[in-house]
């Protein structure tokens, strides 16, 4: 496990993260919701002690356990599924930050779970992220998330305890003397690539592997996002495209723990922006429920680019915050099926309602589910003045 010194750091980074993802600043007497699993508590009485130091109010949230949300799923009744605790809308209204540490003791212990019951109480708590997203496009929250090691995803991962905490140490830079400043040279690294980027008018992507032969539009006023402090570690660029204009076959390669089940082999084909053919080799009536929750899920929320020269992630972890951003040979790309980010608009999220959401093509649902990628692929952009320019191939962009 960590040295009392890489926990250390892990907080740092993780306060540099809420300040990072956020538009606004933080500021004495702010609320800061840290969200914790049992292994990870150590880390956080250290961020408690941290944000205790800077003036703010630290607010500590013990998650459930996994006995816990078995017993919930099994034993919940229509109305119980849906509760909502009194407080909690109010609460997310007065929120200015969230730090999540991710440390599950089990990562298929839902797997006996109807998928609707499971689906059908995401539905019901979309209203309170709702609430938290308007409050992140007004520069009022920011958020951020990481994980620790267990014996579990190692177990899942296949390699020993030791082994995957040097990668979540390597991936995150814990063991350098100042790991804040490592984030900073790759925050500024990845901004040149995302303003290259940004400075192209593109009408598709066009993403090719082996298994994969897929068109996406990013649709009016997009850009790319990413390195922005929300996920530590990320390294990943992304957009969320117009899911209007998705067509054709899109595979996940990699294994994909979800809500508490194990899929495998995910293939989707799209057509008019939804996924009208859905297979996987394992899992696959899970897959089916998931993404028939509610009108959106079934449609593209994000497209991820991750440059292999940025992470050093180089083994599976059982662990889509890590999946999602591994390096490797190739890097990997990744789709989001279900609800878009809208730090992806080019303007001022503060001015997006539903309507003009819905005219933009950004999808909404209580879905969001990342499915990866690391095969070696190229992407090509179909620019709208008729040329065509390959921008990631090899695992790297081509600026």
């Amino acid at each position: 496990m960590f040295t009392d010194r890489q926990l250390d750091n892990y907080a740092e980074v993780l306060l540099w993260g809420i300040k990072t993802a956020r538009d606004g600043q933080y500021k004495k007497n702010d609320i800061i919701l840290v969200r914790y699993d049992l292994a990870a508590l150590k880390l956080a009485e250290i961020l408690q002690n941290k944000i205790l130091e800077q003036g703010m109010h630290p607010l500590l949230r013990l998650s459930a356990t996994s006995t816990m949300e078995l017993t919930f799923y099994a034993l919940a009744n229509p109305a119980q599924l849906v509760f909502q605790a009194p407080g909690d809308r109010e609460l997310c209204e007065h929120l200015n930050g969230s730090i999540y540490l991710h440390a599950p003791e089990s990562l298929t212990h839902l797997s006996v779970i109807d998928p609707r019951k499971i689906g059908k109480a995401a539905v019901a708590r979309k209203p309170l992220r709702d609430i938290l997203t308007r409050r992140e496009e007004k520069g009022l929250f920011g958020w951020t998330l990481c994980s620790l090691p267990t014996p579990a995803q190692a177990q899942h991962a296949g390699l020993s305890l030791k082994d995957y905490t040097s990668q979540i140490t390597k991936a995150c830079y814990l063991h350098t003397a100042h790991p804040v400043r490592e984030w900073e040279t790759i925050l500024k690294k990845a901004a040149a690539i995302k303003k290259w980027l940004n400075s192209m008018q593109v009408a598709a992507y066009h993403v090719e592997s082996d298994q994969i032969d897929l068109m996406l539009t990013p649709g009016q006023q997009r850009r790319w996002v990413g390195v922005s402090g929300h996920n530590i570690p990320s390294f990943e660029l992304f957009l969320s495209p117009d899911w209007r204009g998705t067509q054709g076959v899109y595979y996940a390669n990699q294994p994909s723990f979800h809500n508490g089940n194990y899929v495998e082999g995910v293939r989707l084909e799209f057509k008019k922006g939804a996924a009208i053919k859905m297979q996987a080799r394992k899992g696959e009536n899970f897959v089916k429920k998931q993404l028939s929750m509610d009108t959106g899920a079934s449609k593209v929320g994000e497209f991820s680019l991750t440059d292999t020269r940025f992470s050093k992630i180089d083994r599976f972890m059982a662990n889509t915050l890590y999946d999602e951003n591994y390096g490797g040979r190739y890097g990997n790309c990744h789709l989001a099926v279900g609800s878009s980010y809208t730090d992806t608009y080019a303007g001022n999220p503060a001015r997006l309602n539903r309507e003009i959401k819905a005219q933009l093509g950004f999808n909404d649902s209580a879905l969001h589910w990342d499915l990866i990628n690391t095969e070696q692929k190229t992407v090509t952009a179909h620019l709208k003045s008729g040329k065509k320019l390959v921008i990631y191939e090899k695992g790297k962009f081509t600026c």
